[in-house]
């Protein structure tokens, strides 16, 4: 048995400050864990004492174990799953209500008071993830975010992987992620990376992978590994030439015909369609202008023919990036757009964009919709009168109400005026074309 000062029981006043004395202490301890110092390291192991009682009161799994039907015997209970400062954190939590989270231990606390079902220490976990959550560690809590369903840690972590993208996905994290992950980062529309960096850190996260699976790390085997779905989501026009005959065409990932294909696109000499996208990310520097402020769902039906387009006016009092605009949609709906924009003021036509998109419903928004960026951002002048038109081809759809002439966003103001050419109805006042996104980068 241990021995102990004499009377510590009368020095300290509380319950809290009793337990915490007898915290990793042989002092009435009736079982000991023994864990390995670090882990990974099963050879070299520590001895937590403990006290089943306390572990008992914090835990229904330690209830469960020391005072069940199939109560444990031992008097020495090994644990090859964790390491000796996680648990040790977990202990003394449950000894004083404190706990001494760092960026080393958390993960493991966080595993363990699952495993333990305590959900009030998870909790504290989960604050300090928030609370230090970054760009080098995103890809570290992402998919402990993932696993234990916790959305407002989830999408902390998509908001730091759009603004510091190139951080993130050159930090040493990102190749250990699982390849559902990956797929993911690459096929989101909102990233603030050159699209030359991206492939890099996609290109090592395959070479590694590659060497987790025992193979040989060429360019056949790495597209094997990345798969058509990531491969295709990687926007290969956007990079310049050189970025391209220096970083890509030495990976080998691609094959003779794409690579020709893509050269002759960046000299001008392409004529069949590219199987990658040329349209831009969205970056951190985009903002959207919503123009409704009302939305109505496809119960009251919004409809598209053949030929009617749904048109809006508009000019702007500062110099901006038109780089696209959301569209209304349905759940499950798939459209096809012909989208253009007008200068009116000397009826020319500055950009056309069309396609195919599916539709989805953002966390920010309470209505289905979807994004058409052009391949190209439109410079918008001050003072000039240009038309948003585009002919939609698709289910019905939810569409706006309560829309306003004068729109402040970000210091741009955008005036809204209705426009001859719309036959589908939309106007200022109701329809299609919901935001406008944009930034305010100057033309040099």
């Amino acid at each position: 048995m241990a021995v102990a000062e004499e009377n510590w029981q009368m020095k300290r006043s509380t319950v809290a400050e009793r337990t915490s004395f007898i915290l990793n202490n042989e002092l009435l301890s009736d079982v000991n864990f023994v864990v390995p110092v670090s882990c990974g390291e099963t050879e070299t192991k520590k001895m937590i004492p403990a006290h089943k009682f306390v572990l008992a009161i914090s835990s229904p799994v330690f209830y469960a174990m020391f005072y069940g039907q199939m109560a444990e015997t031992k008097n020495s209970i090994e644990l090859l799953d964790c390491e000796y400062e996680s648990l040790l954190e977990v202990f003394r939590f449950m000894y004083t209500d404190k706990v001494n989270l760092s960026g080393s231990n958390v993960m493991q606390v966080l595993y363990l008071t699952e495993k333990y079902m305590v959900p009030s220490l998870a909790e504290k976990c989960k604050e300090y993830l928030r609370d230090n959550l970054e760009a080098s560690n995103v890809f570290c809590i992402l998919p402990y975010a993932q696993k234990y369903e916790d959305k407002d840690l989830e999408d902390r972590c998509w908001k730091v992987i759009e603004i510091d993208t190139e951080e993130a996905v050159t930090s040493d994290e990102f190749v250990t992620l699982e390849r559902a992950i990956v797929e993911t980062v690459v096929k989101r529309e909102t990233l603030n990376v050159k699209e030359v960096e991206l492939f890099k850190a996609v290109d090592r996260w395959s070479t590694k992978e590659s060497e987790r699976q025992g193979v040989t790390a060429d360019g056949e085997v790495k597209r094997r590994i990345l798969g058509e779905e990531i491969l295709k989501a990687i926007r290969f026009p956007l990079m310049s030439e050189k970025e391209f005959l220096s970083v890509v065409f030495d990976s080998y990932i691609l094959t003779i015909q794409e690579v020709g294909d893509i050269m002759k696109h960046f000299n001008g000499l392409l004529t069949s369609p590219l199987p990658f996208s040329q349209a831009e990310r969205i970056n951190s520097t985009f903002h959207r202008c919503q123009r409704f402020k009302e939305f109505k769902s496809p119960d009251i039906s919004w409809g598209y023919t053949a030929s009617e387009k749904d048109s809006i006016g508009f000019t702007v009092n500062k110099p901006i990036k038109l780089h696209g605009v959301q569209l209304f949609g349905a759940e499950g709906g798939e459209y096809t757009i012909e989208a253009a924009v007008k200068d009116i003021t000397d009826s020319s036509s500055v950009i056309k964009q069309s396609g195919s998109y599916s539709c989805i419903k953002l966390d920010t928004d309470n209505y289905y919709s979807f994004d058409v960026l052009f391949d190209k951002p439109v410079y918008l002048v001050e003072g000039r009168v240009y038309e948003l038109v585009a002919l939609i081809s698709g289910p019905t759809s939810w569409h706006g109400a309560a829309g306003q002439t004068d729109v402040e966003c970000e210091e741009v103001k955008f005036k809204f005026k209705n426009a001859k050419s719309s036959r589908n109805g939309t106007s200022v006042l109701r329809g299609q074309l919901p935001v406008f996104v944009f930034s305010k980068e100057m033309l040099t």
